[in-house]
């Protein structure tokens, strides 16, 4: 008997995303499953300090008011949900659920997943594992409408319902491994329906629609959206989203780990990409621990430097400033970064693009270092510094900053369980076969493409790329259209032309994986965002637009690929 395909749409990409997708998705087609993601490293910080005012929170309140509406409107169309919403907390946001729809008046079924949360070492926050989907596939089979969870894998809220679904056991790695694969390219929401997107240029990307993907039961999908909905769908989108915060070949989680060298993506039809050939494996021994903390105290300072002598106008305010600092009753702090951003132009028609941005971020474990002493610096300089002084903002107090950190334990040393909608607990027991995650070899390289006339030209004119965080390591997806860019791409771009291209990683490890499925290269930049989002290292603390720096870059691009820049994106 074949079992239909199962339709699971998301609405949310993190906390504080389009707050109506949830209606939006329930109302515009149809569905069986509705996903929502709101964790994130920087998240779960938000949420233990919310957790230090308040131990009944810890949870995404969005997500309940979003269900104010969108509970009615799952239960007319028979929509399940599951979402990550109940972060630290997955217990409180169950009952909150379970009380709101005995206010609306909807009879639903509420169960949550719990055993993420883990003893907080001294000094820490927060300690979650990364748990899987068959917790999740354990409540719906005992017939919950909503799961809410804590700490799950992003992909996990795609595997458990389709595990629910289909019957998948923990054995069937390629199915699982497909699932995810969907899971992945669905968890940022509109990331893969044109949002963030290298080549949005000619599509219709004001208010793109929410993704969805059709599993079918060997866990092949097609990834897809409401008709009628902005945004679009394609091998490109799907692609960027395939290379977002991923590494190497073997993409491992607590359930499968996934060979990313082995996705084949095909366009199905107009917004239609069909995923297929996902091979699976043993999941690791281990699961990931995120561990949060509070890493001390920052406060930041943009210098507006207008007109000419912008140099010395910078050198200026940093000599004037450090002799502040220093004659301070807390001293210097322990960490203090200054930035020019040329944004000046010359003979500039406005004031406004005549002006440089001399940014300072200081950091320290005494709030009043980073704050009193430096505010009262910035603001004494007023009248006795740089011709044209002032700042784009009035400097503040400072504000404390996170720390995230990654730690492995057994899976078997953590509680997953189950909490039904009766309240029964069923303990979801760690995979028997495990494999120890390593590299795979590197695959052989196409054959270069033969030497020709070149162009100058940015990297851009024929590459996609997608960038993110991972902790502290930045991971830079670059991808091309066509297999003659590929074979140019793939000897081009080594490890040595991408520190050249990208200065700031000249002296951080860089590892180089090739995906040849995807046409695609996966750079690994590690320590590039030193101790994670919330540390706020860099300009970029997320490295959301490594990526695009990458592709503005300049290179000899062979001429013949630029002649065939506008082509359809098809893999075979």
């Amino acid at each position: 008997m074949t079992v239909a395909p199962l339709r699971i749409g998301n609405a949310s990409g993190f906390y504080g995303d389009r707050f109506d997708a949830v209606r939006e998705m329930l109302t515009d087609g149809p569905l069986d499953v509705l996903t929502g993601d709101y964790l994130a490293e920087l998240t779960m910080l938000i949420l233990g300090r919310s957790r230090l005012k308040d131990p009944a929170r810890g949870y995404a309140t969005t997500f309940l008011q979003q269900l104010e509406e969108g509970l009615g409107l799952a239960h007319e169309r028979g929509v399940k949900i599951v979402a990550n919403a109940g972060g630290l907390n997955p217990a409180a946001l169950a009952g909150a659920v379970a009380e709101l729809a005995r206010k609306v008046g909807v009879p639903v079924r509420v169960a949550h997943v719990e055993g993420d949360s883990l003893p907080v070492p001294d000094g820490f926050l927060t300690a979650n594992a990364y748990l899987g989907g068959h917790g999740i596939a354990a409540c719906l089979r005992a017939g919950a409408d909503v799961v809410v969870t804590g700490r799950v894998t992003d992909a996990a809220l795609v595997t458990g319902p389709a595990a629910a679904h289909f019957g998948w056991g923990p054995d069937d790695h390629d199915a699982l491994a497909g699932s995810v694969a969907a899971g992945h390219v669905l968890e940022c929401g509109t990331q893969a329906t044109g949002g963030n997107y290298s080549f949005f240029r000619g599509h219709d990307i004001r208010r793109p629609g929410f993704p969805l993907a059709e599993i079918h039961a060997d866990g092949s999908s097609v990834i897809t959206k409401h008709d009628g909905t902005g945004g679009f769908v394609d091998v490109g989108t799907v692609t960027a989203q395939l290379l977002y915060e991923t590494g190497g070949a073997r993409y491992a989680g607590p359930d499968v780990t996934a060979r990313l060298d082995t996705v084949r993506l095909a366009q199905d039809g107009p917004d239609r990409v069909r995923i297929s050939g996902v091979r699976g494996e043993a999941p690791p021994p281990t699961l990931k621990v995120g561990l949060t903390r509070l890493g001390g105290w920052r406060n930041e300072v943009v210098f507006v430097l207008t007109g000419l002598d912008i140099e010395a106008k910078a050198q200026l305010v940093q000599e004037q400033f450090a002799q502040a600092l220093t004659r301070s009753r807390t001293g210097p702090p322990d960490e203090v970064r200054w930035e020019l951003a040329r944004t000046d132009r010359a003979d500039a028609d406005t004031e406004e693009t005549a002006s440089a941005l001399l940014r300072l971020v200081v950091r320290d474990q005494d709030p009043e270092t980073v704050g009193r002493a430096v505010t009262g610096a910035a603001i004494e300089l007023a009248l006795g510094s740089y011709p044209g002084f002032h700042v784009t903002a009035p400097p503040g107090k400072g504000a404390p900053y996170g720390v995230f950190e990654a730690r492995y334990v057994p899976a078997e040393d953590v509680e997953h369980v189950a909490v039904g909608p009766d309240g029964r607990r069923e303990r979801v027991t760690p995979p028997v076969r495990t494999e120890a995650l390593e590299e795979v070899d590197e695959p052989a390289l196409p054959e270069p493409l033969p030497a020709g006339l070149t162009q100058l030209t940015p990297l851009g004119r024929i590459a996609g790329a997608r960038s993110g965080d991972k902790g502290g390591d930045a991971n830079i997806g670059i991808w091309v259209r066509t297999d003659d860019a590929w074979r140019w791409l793939a000897h081009e771009l080594t490890v040595e032309r991408f520190q050249e291209l990208l200065p700031e990683t000249a002296e951080l490890t860089v590892v180089r994986h090739i995906l040849p499925n995807l046409r695609a290269l996966n750079f690994v930049v590690h320590g590039l965002l030193g101790e994670g989002v919330a540390a706020q290292a860099r300009f970029d603390p997320q490295a959301k637009a490594v990526g695009e720096w990458l592709r503005s870059r300049h290179l000899p691009v062979p001429v013949t690929l630029l002649e065939t820049t506008d082509v359809p994106e098809a893999h075979a």
